[in-house]
């Protein structure tokens, strides 16, 4: 396992324990939800899982859904898949940070990556925004990219965030020391015609769809 893995695994394993620090970041648990209701679709990829808790709390568009998952962590996909068993859901152990191989597999109509940029490995939101163009590849023309992410810069944040963000990035659990709100907005719409931000303490929450053509 090289280093790029290890800290991408170290970003996502917090999100193996039951720690919520939603008050911290000012971003309450129902606007991310609020996201997840609006966006999903019933063809849905959900990226960095995490606990599967907004999977399981979602309103979803039908009742069968085909819901595919891909982390990193096989923990987190072990017990994302057994919380929402209901919907027999397929899951991949993939590294967004490498192009992705559908081998085969239908292309999705909403793809979610919440809580997931501010773990990945790179210097800002431009040394990281490789995952949207890894990402693209599993959309079909007219779906939505959605999530949130904590930003390190440009958003108020109460003396405990920075704290924590500090102490989180020494650890390598996060790396967003330099992702800021304009870096995000401009890797979106080099690549979609329709982006969206809102910012809730120091959480981005964003969607984005209307694929551009490739340059």
């Amino acid at each position: 396992m090289d280093s790029h893995e290890r800290q991408t695994i170290a970003g996502q394993a917090i999100y193996t324990k039951l720690v919520s620090n939603w008050w911290i970041w000012k971003c309450p648990t129902p606007i991310i939800l609020t996201y997840y209701d609006r966006h999903m679709s019933d063809n849905h990829l959900d990226v960095g899982v995490g606990t599967g808790y907004y999977l399981v709390r979602a309103k979803y568009p039908s009742a069968n859904p085909r819901i595919v998952l891909f982390d990193l962590n096989s923990n987190a996909l072990e017990h994302t898949m057994n919380r929402i068993a209901r919907f027999a859901p397929e899951s991949h152990q993939v590294d967004v940070l490498e192009p992705i191989s559908l081998k085969g597999h239908a292309k999705f109509d909403s793809v979610g990556i919440n809580y997931l940029l501010h773990c990945l490995p790179g210097v800002g939101i431009s040394g990281k925004s490789c995952v949207f163009d890894h990402l693209r590849e599993t959309m079909n023309d007219d779906a939505v990219l959605f999530g949130a992410t904590i930003l390190g810069r440009e958003l108020p944040r109460s003396w405990v965030a920075k704290k924590l963000i500090a102490i989180y990035n020494s650890k390598g659990v996060f790396s967003n020391r330099d992702d800021g709100l304009v870096d995000l907005k401009g890797e979106l719409e080099k690549r979609f015609r329709d982006v969206d931000i809102e910012d809730f303490g120091c959480v981005a929450t964003f969607s984005a769809c209307d694929l551009l053509a490739k340059s």
